[in-house]
């Protein structure tokens, strides 16, 4: 696991103890975010949402650039990832 993965990690159990600290991330992504020195990118936009047991977010990451479209549609396929293997 990567470092970015274990803040992001460390941030949703901090909002499990802490619920100011949720609602300050939620009203003020980048300013928290910023406070727990998770750099936020100039120009980069941070929106926070709250799954509950009534609403789910899907998240869509964006499409990394550097896939072609044959493994995109690969993907697409029903292959299990972008190696093009078939174990899905």
């Amino acid at each position: 696991m990567n470092d970015q993965a274990k803040q992001y990690q460390q941030l949703i159990a901090k909002c499990w103890a802490d619920d100011a600290f949720k609602q300050r991330l939620l009203a003020d992504p980048a300013g928290t975010l910023a406070a727990e020195g998770i750099d936020v990118p100039a120009g980069v936009s941070v929106k926070v949402a709250e799954n509950t047991e009534q609403v789910f977010h899907l998240v869509i990451p964006a499409c990394p650039t550097d896939l072609s479209d044959d493994v995109i549609a690969a993907a697409v396929g029903g292959r299990c990832c972008a190696c093009g293997c078939m174990s899905g």
